[in-house]
């Protein structure tokens, strides 16, 4: 096969979406901005990627006690949108990618 130049070889596993699921995991008070840094994508795409969550039934927003910030709390239990992981849910995503304890046991992280 021939190698492959430019943008459309630059590919990756994990969608936007999964990654500001990730990013919400691991901290449910964090800020917009922050999870778009994080991402590399604009506070807006994170913005319509949260309330499409939401929506989804991912995740739940509420207003944080200092009525400044949101906290979001994650649906383990909802189930992968696509037919091919439906018998799956996110909690298994979320603890591939935050628990470290198996990684260091394997040497990997």
């Amino acid at each position: 096969m021939g190698e492959r130049t430019g943008d459309a070889s630059k590919w990756t596993f994990l969608t936007n979406h999964a990654r500001v699921l990730l990013a919400i995991s691991q901290d449910p008070g964090v800020r917009l901005r922050d999870i778009a840094a994080t991402c590399g994508v604009t506070e807006r795409t994170v913005q319509a990627i949260v309330a499409d969550l939401e929506e989804a039934g991912y995740l739940t927003r509420t207003r944080a006690e200092d009525g400044r910030r949101n906290h979001y709390a994650l649906v383990p239990d909802a189930p992968f949108r696509h037919p091919a992981e439906a018998d799956h849910d996110i909690a298994g995503l979320i603890a591939l990618f935050t628990d470290r304890s198996e990684g260091a046991a394997t040497g990997r992280r």
